[in-house]
């Protein structure tokens, strides 16, 4: 049989042969509308070679993945900061999928530029940079232009001599509260496997008695107003869940897994804890129980200072109620965790480096020869001790993202490479977005020999304030928390050094130069810090 008739076969086909036709032409003007988009970027950013990740890796849905050998991700920055600026101090970071494009710069000329934070700047730190720090109202690492100069013009008087001398001593007293614990007392060695225990306990608690009055010893951790979990945990997850409480859905908030259940329960505690203690302190105050006005050192904390300067300013410079919760909370946040992390990174270079530990004890033991403890007017005679403490932050910087964008199409001078003079001109348009990397920076060969070692000979005879020390931020910006953060590393690493030294422990066969690689590697959070520090203190005889 033949058949003559392929009408009912052909119609299909053609049928098919439309769809595939406008599929075709769907993804082709898909594509090509990527290519275009992508090069548009690519022109933004002015051509620079750089890395082309699939997503902005600090944007959702990049910020959620760390950095493997085939993927940048969020902290892609500290992974390949020995291979990211080798074609220049300022590289492009231009996704092919989804996202803004960027320029990273770890070059302090083009940073100074655009974080100056004055009138004049073309740039601005977006409130979409900061939604980490937002979660409780806004604060002066938030705030940007003339918010943030209402903030710093309130809570910069509260950073004084009396506080920094408040801070030494709640220190000192806090170390030996540490010391009359069981795990210390009447012991040759103590063995530590996570030094952070020790070094974020402490930071916590000087922060919260210097900063709020809020008494503390060390076997009574503080805890939530229900007892849920003590505001170190609190933090340590808030730390960790950070990308995910900010750019995660509030349908995936809901979801029923212990990661989200505990990070909403670790915001939810922090928040009650914060409010609580606001409203007793305020209290007090109003009350007189607190006299703002006394001579006594213990009524002296962060947050009477900013209540007394709020009083004495005119109404248009006081913070309101959720600005106030919003300090408290930077103040907790950034006054415990930075510190806590940076003393961490300190022991561990000074277990594996010998000579270095010997040469901060032997300048204590100078020192503090002819008394029993050191007192805060020793904190500018013990340079090597903040030496110890600058270079570990130089080499783990933990505010290590400055982000910053382009209010109007404007102009940066680029300096040209090492050796050459004069600057070139970048173009910037409106909305672009300059990052400045503060790990690029601290790991620059134009500003620090032999980068990657950890020689802290280089802060010697330099000034405690100095701006050569660029890793709490430069310009008006800088940590407003600087000397409270050096002063109670001082005192604490003098305290500790002066009665034990510390040693790495290794695994079987390890060596040092391999503990070092394995553990003073960088642990992404909010901040910067160090994976865990395992480490041995032995009793000086």
């Amino acid at each position: 049989m033949v058949i003559t008739d392929f009408s009912s076969v052909l119609i299909p086909l053609s049928g098919q042969s439309k769809w595939f036709a406008i599929l075709w032409t769907v993804l082709s003007i898909l594509v090509i509308s990527r290519l275009l988009r992508f090069r548009h970027k690519l022109q933004a950013a002015n051509n620079l070679p750089g890395h082309r990740p699939m997503f902005y890796p600090l944007g959702p849905p990049g910020a959620f993945f760390n950095s493997t050998q085939w993927y940048n991700g969020i902290d892609m920055h500290w992974v390949r900061r020995f291979q990211m600026y080798r074609s220049g101090e300022n590289v492009s970071i231009v996704p092919w999928l989804a996202g803004p494009s960027a320029i990273y710069t770890s070059n302090l000329d083009v940073t100074r530029q655009v974080v100056s934070g004055s009138h004049k700047s073309d740039f601005i730190k977006h409130e979409n940079a900061s939604k980490i720090l937002l979660g409780w109202g806004m604060n002066l690492a938030a705030a940007d232009g003339d918010v943030w100069r209402r903030h710093r013009r309130i809570m910069g008087p509260a950073f004084n001599n009396d506080l920094y001398k408040l801070v030494w001593n709640k220190t000192r007293k806090i170390y030996y509260e540490m010391l009359a614990t069981d795990q210390w007392a009447n012991r040759h060695e103590v063995s530590v496997p996570s030094v952070q225990k020790i070094t974020f306990k402490l930071a916590l608690f000087v922060i919260t008695t210097c900063g709020f009055g809020i008494s503390s010893h060390w076997e009574e951790p503080l805890r939530s107003h229900n007892h849920a979990m003590t505001i170190q945990q609190a933090f340590r997850i808030i730390s960790d869940t950070g990308a995910f409480a900010v750019f995660a859905p509030k349908w995936v908030k809901r979801l029923p897994f212990k990661y989200i259940r505990d990070s909403n329960t670790a915001h939810e505690q922090l928040g009650k804890f914060m409010r609580d203690e606001v409203i007793r302190r305020r209290a007090q105050i109003t009350s007189g129980e607190i006299d703002l006005d006394g001579d006594n050192l213990e009524t002296h904390t962060i947050f009477n200072l900013i209540m007394k300067a709020g009083e004495d300013e005119e109404g248009k410079y006081q913070l309101d109620d959720e600005e106030v919760i919003g300090n408290v909370f930077i103040m907790l946040f950034a006054g415990h965790e930075t510190t806590a992390h940076t003393l961490a990174a300190t022991l561990g270079f000074l277990a594996i480096y010998d000579d270095i530990q010997d040469e901060v004890y032997d300048q204590i033991k100078s020192i503090l020869s002819d008394q029993t403890e050191p007192i805060f007017e020793d904190y500018t005679k013990l340079d090597k001790v903040l030496a110890v403490f600058y270079e570990a932050m130089r080499m783990i910087p933990p505010g290590h993202l400055m982000i910053r964008e382009a209010t109007k199409d404007t102009v940066i001078q680029v300096p040209r490479p090492v050796g050459e003079e004069g600057t070139i001109s970048m173009p910037i348009p409106k909305g672009f977005k300059i990052i400045a990397d503060m790990v690029g920076i601290q790991y620059n060969p134009r500003y620090f020999e032999e980068p990657e070692k950890f020689k802290p000979s280089r802060w010697h005879g330099i000034s405690n304030e100095s701006e050569a020390f660029t890793a709490f931020s430069i310009g008006p910006r800088a940590c407003l928390g600087r000397k409270v953060a050096t002063t109670e590393a001082v005192c604490f690493l003098t305290c500790l050094l002066r009665d034990w030294s510390v040693k790495p422990i290794l695994r079987e066969g390890e060596t040092k130069q391999a503990w070092l690689d394995r553990v003073l590697d960088g642990a992404m959070g909010i901040t910067l810090g160090v994976k865990d520090v395992p480490v041995t203190f032995v009793r000086r005889h």
